[in-house]
């Protein structure tokens, strides 16, 4: 118990205080925006606005499962998914403060207006705990997902290693992050089909790989600067 405190504490203090800092901040805007859907005319089309942030979530645990491993990446994520947790509360707490949002003066809406913005900063219980379960499963699919291919290949350094890596991996543990919450959550409260639970995940994975694939040369010049601190510039993936 002392020899995993101690390699906890060591791991805190090595990992970059932007990258740690973007993930927590990724996560807890992943599950605000999540609240506001996307109306792209489709019927069988379903997509929220959390895209926006989940790409950098997925982007931030590839770059410290590059650099420090799959297990170190897994329990940074799940570090930030306990912050995450923390803030939902703070959120939960505020929304039930009496008081009025700025946004909500508006002759003849005001209680409409500021009992809906309580709502959705104070969330909703089976969100938050789907949201949870959906992004420990995803986490832990990308960090060793992403560890396992980098064994597979021959050349372990280089930018087509990082996106190979990186690509793959976000792309199925995005679907599966989409996928458990939209089982969970999507059609067990809110009815939705298979169908329309198939393809907000595939959809959705798409548009967030797309995003990683726009941003993947900032991540690998991050990744590369954080190896170049340490012993020999070499990478540092431990075991998993």
């Amino acid at each position: 118990m002392k020899k995993a405190f101690s390699e906890f504490r060591d791991l805190l203090r090595n990992v970059p205080p932007l990258v740690a800092a973007m993930l927590i901040l990724s996560i807890v805007g992943m599950n605000l925006l999540a609240n506001k859907s996307i109306d792209t005319g489709v019927d069988w089309l379903a997509l929220d606005c959390g895209i926006l942030f989940s790409w950098l979530t997925f982007l931030c645990m590839d770059i410290m499962t590059h650099c420090y491993g799959p297990r170190a990446a897994t329990v940074m994520s799940i570090v930030a998914l306990a912050l995450n947790l923390a803030v939902a509360l703070i959120f939960f707490i505020a929304g039930h403060i009496p008081g009025v949002w700025g946004e909500s003066f508006v002759d003849g809406s005001e209680a409409v207006i500021n009992t809906a913005l309580d709502n959705t900063f104070s969330g909703t219980w089976f969100i938050i705990l789907g949201s949870s379960i959906a992004f420990a499963a995803s986490a832990a699919i990308n960090n060793f997902l992403n560890y396992g291919i980098g064994k597979l290949l021959k050349k372990k350094e280089g930018f087509g290693v990082f996106a190979a890596r990186s690509y793959i991996s976000t792309f199925i543990a995005q679907f599966a992050d989409n996928m458990i919450f939209a089982l969970l959550v999507s059609r067990l409260f809110f009815g939705w089909t298979l169908l329309q639970c198939f393809t907000c995940a595939l959809t959705g994975a798409v548009m967030e790989l797309l995003f990683e694939i726009f941003f993947s040369p900032i991540g690998y010049k991050v990744s590369k600067r954080i190896m170049k601190g340490k012993t020999g510039g070499a990478p540092v993936e431990t075991e998993a």
